[in-house]
């Protein structure tokens, strides 16, 4: 089992008036925060505000760029081009990286949201155009990927990438993961079993196949109602089988 891994959340994914997700309890209870960048999510006043948060609380702070779908939160697919996708990526990560500037912090990752994240999933194509774009910009930047071959295929080019896995999703045959729409409370101690399943190398379809994956990362949502709790759960069972949480870079620069 492994005894070192990053545990990412989404957020910053409120919008002028209306807040979504607890951030303040949320970010120092993971290692990592993947921060909406304006398209499906957040606006400058919430990305200054995540950025401080990240900064406050020695977390990872990473962009989350996602389709320009603020009614469907992003989780509705939309098509685009290799080039479109990169555009999209690059000109949000831009915005989160001026933001982490004036705090004087780093920007260390990028990970696709929601359905753009099911695009990299499904088209090669638009993944090597956005780790093309990403590497660009920064080749310390860390590309994170669904853990698999095609997370396998872009790190075996150079590319620094983070292998994902979800402790709070359900993976089908296929090894991908099930986007919700509109994410319900789920049980803290459930996700937090998944948790350690992955750290043992496995998750479960929801058929009952047991699939092998290799993970860098475990990624948690901060727009679940009870992200909170499930946090709390993942962390205390990291703690009493002594797992050490740290950021992906860390992770990454220590994978056998």
């Amino acid at each position: 089992m492994k005894k070192l891994i990053d545990l990412n959340a989404d957020a910053g994914e409120s919008f002028g008036r209306w807040r979504l997700g607890d951030d303040a309890r949320l970010m120092p209870l993971v290692s990592s925060v993947n921060v909406a960048c304006g398209w499906h999510a957040g606006d400058p006043a919430t990305m200054r505000r995540s950025a401080g948060l990240a900064k406050s609380h020695g977390t990872a702070l990473g962009a989350h760029p996602g389709f320009p779908d603020l009614v469907g939160f992003g989780r509705r697919a939309l098509a685009m081009t290799p080039q479109q996708a990169a555009d999209a990526c690059l000109y949000q990560l831009g915005a989160l990286r001026s933001f982490a500037d004036s705090f004087g912090i780093a920007l260390t990752h990028v990970k696709p949201h929601g359905a753009f994240y099911g695009l990299t999933i499904r088209e090669p194509e638009v993944t090597d155009a956005i780790a093309e774009v990403v590497t660009a910009v920064d080749p310390e930047l860390i590309l994170v990927l669904l853990a698999g071959p095609t997370a396998e295929k872009v790190a075996a080019r150079g590319v620094r990438v983070a292998r994902e896995a979800f402790a709070d999703l359900d993976y089908d045959d296929d090894g991908h993961i099930i986007i919700e729409p509109d994410p319900v409370a789920k049980s803290p101690e459930h996700c937090a079993e998944k948790a350690m399943a992955i750290l043992a190398g496995e998750v479960v379809s929801t058929s009952g196949k047991t699939l092998p994956v290799d993970a860098d990362t475990i990624c948690l949502h901060g727009d679940r109602p009870n992200a909170i709790e499930i946090a709390q759960a993942v962390r205390q069972r990291f703690s009493a089988a002594d797992v050490t949480v740290a950021p992906m870079a860390e992770v990454i620069a220590n994978r056998p």
